[in-house]
């Protein structure tokens, strides 16, 4: 897993009408933000789906460290089960959809809960919202984007997951050198797994097409968004507005 490093972009936050609060255990830091404080909610649900996934990779080791899809049983955890499938739809390892799977198994079981949930980890999302929303983009303090582009998201489009990679910025590993490969699917697992796979093909800025055809070819995505340098490229059902830059 990512190691931890400061949420800074977080302060760009503008759902002024939702609460908001953070989760962290371990390397998992998630920003919620609901129709009321579930912060105990979030908690117990983050440790119970770490807990499952952390008793399979001490079973099966090579779930943490393979860069290829690996096939996992019916009797596997949910969260190991979305993380296989997604990984074998994009075709990277499974740990490549954990932050999303993450994101989207807390998520999902706030819902009962609160009409409208955001979960944010470490840059990718889940979310279910009653109004539109503009999800800001993240490319790096010096990509001429971050901060000014935003994604547009209906309601109808929702539950929606939104995953960022970059070969830039960050931790997380990366083949290659894409500033950000943003994805959407309605699966925050496989929109995590299908980014690491289009950065992955990108190592300059001509290479955003690749990585456009790349989402394109993945059944379950719903979008893309690449960024490198000064260039940007989306295919889908994507919506860029531009936003006021606030730091």
């Amino acid at each position: 897993m990512p190691a931890y490093e400061p949420r800074f972009y977080r302060d760009w936050s503008r759902d002024k009408d939702l609460i908001s609060f953070t989760v962290t255990v371990k390397e998992s830091d998630l920003f919620v933000k609901a129709t009321r404080n579930l912060s105990r909610k979030a908690l117990r649900v983050l440790l119970k789906h770490r807990v499952s996934l952390e008793t399979y990779i001490e079973r099966q080791p090579d779930f943490l460290t393979s860069l290829e899809p690996i096939a996992v049983g019916p009797d596997a955890p949910l969260i190991v089960q979305a993380m296989a499938e997604a990984a074998q739809r994009a075709g990277v390892g499974p740990m490549a959809a954990v932050a999303g799977a993450i994101a989207e198994c807390v998520g999902r079981e706030l819902l009962p809960f609160s009409r409208e949930v955001i979960v944010e980890n470490g840059g990718d999302i889940f979310l279910r919202t009653r109004k539109p929303r503009a999800i800001g983009v993240y490319a790096g303090d010096s990509s001429p984007f971050t901060g000014r582009l935003a994604l547009r998201i209906e309601p109808k489009e929702t539950p929606l997951g939104i995953c960022t990679s970059s070969g830039t910025v960050g931790h997380s590993l990366s083949f290659g050198k894409c500033d950000a490969a943003i994805v959407l699917s309605p699966s925050a697992a496989l929109a995590d797994a299908a980014a690491t796979a289009v950065g992955n093909v990108v190592h300059s800025a001509d290479d955003i097409q690749k990585g456009i055809d790349l989402a394109r070819d993945i059944d379950g995505v719903k979008g893309v968004v690449v960024i490198k340098d000064d260039r940007v490229g989306a295919w889908g059902e994507v919506r860029l507005m531009e936003r006021e830059h606030r730091r």
